[in-house]
């Protein structure tokens, strides 16, 4: 297998993870499946083959869904954080108590 599609197969695995990482609830996944899939696109940006070869031209357009999935998931998710943390600020101590008082 060419050089540029395992660096391929393996930004695919990374956003695989992610995809899992995103439906679980710890940040720590999150971020090692980030940093995962930094790697990986280093890896294939590094290599330069995908500008040249027409089968890593195809899986890198394969990929795209997959790559727009995760980016949305992202923006969802940090929008529902957001969302959270407006509806505590509005609501402050009355919904979440202080722990500690004055």
């Amino acid at each position: 297998m060419p050089l540029g599609l395992a660096a391929l197969d393996e930004l695919n695995a990374a956003f695989d993870e992610l995809r899992v990482a995103l439906d679980g609830v710890d940040p720590a996944v999150i971020e090692s499946a980030t940093r995962r899939i930094a790697t990986a696109a280093s890896a294939v940006r590094a290599i330069g083959v995908w500008r040249s070869d027409d089968a890593v031209k195809d899986r890198l357009k394969a990929l795209r869904p997959l790559m727009e999935s995760a980016r949305i998931r992202t923006n969802l998710l940090a929008d529902h954080a957001n969302q959270r943390m407006a509806i505590l600020a509005t609501q402050g101590a009355e919904i979440a108590p202080l722990t500690y008082g004055r």
